[in-house]
């Protein structure tokens, strides 16, 4: 296993730095109680975001890191809902809130762009599904529905 490929992946560190900033900067600004609500929700979504884009980059399938990247979004929609409650609760500031946000948008796009190039990638003799046979046509209307004369 190649785990400096994992290290080179842009959206894996860009991930690996916003969950930093989380645990650096929102987390302490959280009351103690919620010590165990809101902020374990918060460093759970903030660590799942690159723990699954590493577990789909450690597949080797194209499809199943699509898949992983699509939970690593959701991760990060989910930890946005989180730091916008901090936000409204007042215990996190505008200031961090932002910087936070500023990570969270480079990220989500970035995961959105590795999504684009696993979907580009040409497919692999052992990715799922890659020794089935497909039809390289696909209109499927009989000679008589699409005005062919034969």
């Amino acid at each position: 296993m190649n785990i400096e490929g994992l290290n080179r992946l842009q959206v894996y560190k860009s991930a690996q730095e916003l969950a930093e900033l989380v645990y650096r900067h929102a987390i302490p600004g959280l009351p103690y109680e919620e010590k165990y609500g809101l902020a374990s929700q918060i460093r759970r979504a903030a660590a799942s975001i690159p723990a699954n884009i590493a577990e789909g980059y450690g597949r080797y399938y194209y499809q199943e890191s699509i898949r992983f990247c699509y939970l690593a979004r959701g991760s990060l929609m989910e930890l946005s809902s989180h730091i916008d409650l901090s936000l409204s609760q007042k215990y996190l500031t505008e200031e961090v809130k932002l910087q936070l946000e500023k990570k969270m948008n480079e990220v989500l796009k970035l995961i959105h762009g590795y999504i684009k190039y696993l979907k580009k990638s040409k497919t692999g003799w052992n990715e799922p599904g890659a020794k089935e046979i497909h039809e390289l046509n696909s209109d499927y209307l009989s000679d008589e529905n699409n005005g062919l004369d034969r």
